[in-house]
């Protein structure tokens, strides 16, 4: 997460400024987490959003919320 916010990783967060974690989901396995990652990247922007605002109604921040999962 630090490496993102500090624009270090290149790819979509560094290139449009993404600062804020407003979702996540965990899986047992690198592959079903990947494999999860690859049916959202084909989802369309509306079902996207209504993903975020049916779990995160506030777009709060959800950094802290990973790392006590992590830590």
């Amino acid at each position: 997460m630090a490496a993102h916010k500090a624009k270090l990783v290149p790819g979509f967060t560094k290139q449009y400024g993404v600062t804020l974690l407003v979702n996540f989901e965990t899986y047992g396995s690198i592959l079903e987490a990947r494999a999860r990652e690859n049916s959202l990247k084909r989802w369309r922007r509306a079902w996207k959003l209504k993903l975020i605002e049916d779990l995160n109604p506030d777009w709060r921040n959800l950094t802290d919320e990973l790392n006590s999962l992590a830590g």
